[in-house]
């Protein structure tokens, strides 16, 4: 059973964080510098369980170009089971629901591009790097 909810406590950040951690830092080897930044406090965080067991995360925050998607992970033995799609489906409901008319954007890393196209992304303007990963900018059309 998958479980996603918004973070309102201290423990659930934290499992959160773990997860950003194995996925970004360690699987991804992007800098813990780059990986914490100062939209922590600001950004609107949640977390994916699969029976109970902490295993994806995002967040999402409001910028000056819209609202920007941002820290999907998930845990490497937790995917391909619909937990990304899960995690991305509550995170936009809440998105729509605060900000109906703002446009929604993300940073999708290249082997991500197909799995947000999906979800009714499209990638705009010429690939970039961050952290050493190729990214497309990529903005929701649904």
């Amino acid at each position: 059973m998958i479980t996603i909810t918004k973070i309102t406590d201290k423990s659930d950040l934290e499992a959160a964080y773990a997860v950003r951690e194995k996925v970004f830092v360690e699987e991804q080897q992007v800098p813990r510098e780059e990986e914490y930044d100062e939209f922590e406090e600001i950004a609107q965080h949640y977390l994916a369980r699969y029976n109970t067991i902490p295993c994806g995360a995002a967040r999402w925050r409001k910028t000056n170009k819209g609202i920007k998607l941002e820290r999907f992970a998930v845990l490497a033995d937790y995917r391909n089971k619909a937990i990304g799609s899960r995690i991305l489906e509550q995170v936009l409901q809440d998105v729509k629901a605060a900000y109906p008319n703002e446009v929604v954007y993300l940073h999708a890393q290249v082997p991500a591009v197909p799995f947000y196209g999906r979800q009714g992304f499209v990638a705009e303007g010429p690939m970039f790097s961050e952290c050493d990963i190729d990214h497309y900018k990529m903005i929701l059309h649904a």
